[in-house]
């Protein structure tokens, strides 16, 4: 696993997604959402909505999902799993870590 700063968890509050671009063992630029959803919980997955090509991380976050901002997909944050239409296939959900304040994120590895 290579782990990598995605960003400090002061960053995020409660309910809020950044976006992030991380680097994959092949060099290839991966867009990430790291999402700290309305437990406090930490999680990070692919930032582009499976239906087209927006970014998860501008939507709105509650109750375990995060919905596409432009036309209202949620996505569940642990499986990665659109909930309704329009999308239909899931985004990649990464490896993530808390270490020493800052979000770790391995987009390498998928779960």
């Amino acid at each position: 696993m290579s782990f990598q700063v995605a960003c400090a968890t002061t960053e995020l509050d409660p309910e809020e997604a950044l976006q992030v671009i991380l680097a994959n063992s092949a060099g290839t630029n991966v867009p990430v959402a790291v999402v700290r959803d309305s437990d406090g919980s930490w999680h990070a997955i692919g930032d582009t909505c499976s239906h087209q090509n927006y970014s998860l991380a501008e939507g709105d976050v509650e109750d375990g999902t995060i919905e596409c901002w432009k036309h209202g997909a949620p996505f569940d944050l642990a499986t990665g799993n659109p909930l309704s239409l329009p999308a239909t296939k899931p985004v990649p959900v990464y490896s993530i870590e808390i270490n020493d304040g800052d979000v770790l994120v391995d987009v390498d590895v998928t779960l």
